[in-house]
């Protein structure tokens, strides 16, 4: 996922316009002096890239102060210009507005969710709402609303370009839906909502990181530990040494409900003390319970979309999505409930004859599942997830398939660099060169897991690619692939493999970016349409030209056997039913917190009640199949920027879904279908309707067959 919080969303593409999510590259400018402020001041590396060794959390909040000074006074000077509005001096100059906010905003919030601190963490609750009162002070100022709706008014009479056309269409919608045309008083209660609002989402995201450290399960015997390997047992034994419980061991948690854990442990207390454990987070009373955060973010959210005008927050997320309605929503989840929720009903089934057969006597629960499906796995495909590891290395993984992948598609080339400063001492950098050996931008790879980095997978950028501002983009993947021992490789899981071609897409989607204003920059698309590039990139992974480049034993270089790549594609569709409900359900209650009115919002004691009501009335409330994320721990949706918009994980699949089939009519990995698809979307960002750039790269629209064919979801399934 490309993770950027609806907060640094609203900061890069609202209240500093001129910046998107994506990094720069530009000749060196002279030396930083030690006095100035490395977050303020442009970096004098290549490509603009962060002075990582020089920055500090001191920096950030005069950063910040110094940033909305300056954004401020630049607005005054448009809003106050005495000659008539223009397209340069009005659309353009607001473009390049706020660039030492924008940065200083980009490098913060990476680095918040990255590798964060307590210091990080107070000036995130001391900014949040400063922010987000900055970003109204411009979009509810009448004055440079004014000139941008009177250019507006005679846009065809300009003589622009297409895409300098679509960044006034953009001006305008951005400040309407910011609430411009409100009155006054309704404006100040805006500001009010929108201020309370950004305090809520960092409270939100500080308290799901505080719980999957304090939620972690601590187990006294090494006895209660059969079926996890001697690497996971370290590393179980090095963590409880860490937080102080020597000769314990403590299982770590990740963000979603399931946890990887729970397909090898044998012990089925510890099974459901892990489960149990993941279920409860933020809603257990104490500081870090998120059920008061979660229901009045939600209900702020919906007055706020009454007040500009809309019957939901949903509606008002939608409308500037591909998907266009609240109904278009409703509709796929319509469609995928039944027969995902069917699918996994008879999975459950199947796994409960394993059980049965042990003579164990209990029904199949949540904390069995993984255990049960994978020893299910094995019997009817003879394969676990341990005969892959051994192919999957990481740095293989990285340059001989996800590089050699895009080299083959591309013809990009990537060559590691050390003398740039980085945050952290596992994270690398990587030149990136395009096929006529200019360099295209940097890419950074910060693949393993840490107490303070956020959970799951995303992609981020540091300075966007800009024609108007000379930039190039540096771009940074993150993943949370757990620490081996000392001395041990990295060997990574299928879904982890699958997860790094993934990002990588996003990646590309920034490193591809060529277009004028930064506004439109790389990734900067509807929200249901940005999965949709790395989606496609997955496909490599076990595209057998790829897979046979980089899956290979870390001891003996031996290639993975034909018979278990067989196996492991023949199993794609293994397990469709639980993997589609848990996604299913996650969408439901997004939904239901967003599609409702203020005055339906429960309280914080009715929370979970409120999403019980809502998965039971989708008919999604399978208990041994729970949501992907339960609403005390949803950061997408209360802290990030899928709110109202989760849906866009199916969404963007139907493109991705058509579009592999696409690929794969026309020859599969050649230069000339990589070509292609950058040169009809991924280099394109947001400066074209993304529907517009999907039927331009496929040829029409994306029937919805091949995806219900992929989640086993069709008729003949």
């Amino acid at each position: 996922m490309t993770k950027h919080s609806s907060r640094l969303l609203f900061i890069l593409a609202v209240l500093a316009p001129g910046v998107v999510p994506i990094a720069a590259a530009q000749p060196a400018t002279p030396a930083t002096m030690p006095e100035a402020n490395p977050v303020s001041t442009e970096s004098n590396l290549p490509f603009r890239y962060p002075r990582f060794d020089l920055i500090r959390n001191e920096h950030f909040a005069p950063a910040f102060e110094r940033g909305m000074a300056e954004q401020l006074e630049e607005i005054r000077e448009i809003a106050e210009s005495p000659a008539p509005p223009s397209f340069e001096n009005t659309i353009v100059a607001l473009e390049k507005s706020g660039q030492t906010l924008a940065r200083a905003s980009r490098l913060f919030f990476a680095l918040n969710s990255a590798n964060t601190n307590p210091e990080m963490q107070a000036v995130q609750r001391e900014m949040a709402p400063r922010l987000a009162a900055h970003s109204d002070s411009i979009r509810l100022d009448p004055r440079p609303y004014a000139r941008i709706s009177a250019l507006y008014e005679k846009r065809d009479a300009l003589g622009l370009d297409a895409e300098s056309k679509r960044l006034l269409w953009r001006y305008q919608l951005d400040f309407v839906r910011a609430g411009a045309r409100l009155g006054e008083a309704e404006k100040q209660k805006l500001k009010a909502l929108n201020t309370e609002l950004a305090a809520l989402g960092a409270t939100f995201q500080q308290n799901v990181l505080r719980e999957v450290a304090a939620s972690a399960v601590l187990v006294a015997s090494r006895d209660e530990l059969a079926g996890l390997s001697p690497a996971e047992v370290t590393a179980a034994a090095d963590a409880a040494k860490a937080a102080g419980k020597e000769g314990q061991f403590l299982l770590r948690l990740q963000n979603t409900t399931g946890q990887p854990l729970l397909a090898s442990l044998q012990n089925r207390a510890l099974r459901e003390r892990v489960m149990t454990a993941s279920l409860a987070r933020g809603s257990h009373g104490g500081e870090a319970d998120n059920r008061q955060a979660a229901a009045r973010i939600a209900r702020l959210r919906a007055e706020r979309a009454a007040l500009l005008g809309y019957a939901s927050h949903a509606a008002y997320q939608v409308e500037d999505q591909t998907a266009g309605s609240v109904d278009a929503v409703n509709k796929l989840l319509a469609q995928l409930a039944p027969p995902a929720v069917a699918n996994a009903r008879r999975e459950a089934a199947e796994l409960q004859k394993l059980v049965d057969a042990e003579g164990l006597g209990f029904r199949i629960a949540a904390w069995d599942w993984a255990f049960y499906a994978e020893k299910l796995r094995q019997a009817r495909y003879a394969f676990d997830d341990a005969q892959l590891r051994p192919y999957f290395e990481i740095d293989r993984v990285l340059r001989d398939g996800v590089f050699y992948a895009a080299g083959e598609l591309y013809g990009l080339r990537f060559q590691e660099r050390k003398d740039l400063p980085v945050y952290e001492p596992s994270v690398r950098v990587f030149d990136v060169f395009d096929k006529d050996g200019s360099q295209l931008g940097l890419f950074l790879a910060d693949f393993y897991a840490r107490p303070n980095k956020n959970g799951g997978a995303w992609a981020s950028a540091h300075v966007p690619q800009s024609g108007l501002l000379g930039t190039k983009p540096v771009i940074a993947n993150h993943l949370n692939v757990p620490r081996p021992p000392a001395g041990e490789p990295t060997l990574l899981t299928y879904d982890e493999t699958r997860t790094m071609f993934h990002e990588f897409g996003h990646a590309l989607h920034g490193l591809f970016s060529s277009v004028r204003y930064p506004r439109f920059a790389g990734t900067s698309v509807p929200r249901d349409f940005v999965e949709f590039p790395p989606q496609v990139n997955e496909m490599w992974a076990t595209w057998p030209e790829v897979l046979g480049h980089y899956a290979k034993h870390y001891q003996t270089g031996a290639s993975i056997p034909q018979e278990l790549l067989d196996k492991v594609l023949a199993a794609a569709k293994f397990d469709q039913g639980f993997a589609t409900t848990e996604l299913v359900a996650a969408n439901v209650i997004d939904q239901a917190w967003h599609q409702r009115r203020a005055d339906q919002i429960p309280d914080a004691d009715g929370v979970l009640a409120f999403e019980a009501r809502a998965l039971a009335e989708a008919d999604v409330d399978f208990a041994p199949v729970p949501p992907r994320y339960r609403s005390t721990y949803f950061s997408h949706i209360f802290a990030g920027g899928y709110s109202a918009g989760y849906y866009s994980y199916f969404w963007s699949e139907v493109l991705d879904a058509a579009s592999v089939e696409w690929m794969k009519r026309n020859g599969g990995l050649s230069r000339r279908n990589g070509d292609h698809f950058r040169t009809t979307l991924l280099s394109r960002g947001g400066s074209e309707d993304a529907m517009t750039l999907f039927r331009s790269f496929s040829g029409g629209d994306a029937p919805i067959g091949p995806f219900l064919e992929r989640r086993g979801l069709s008729p003949a399934n």
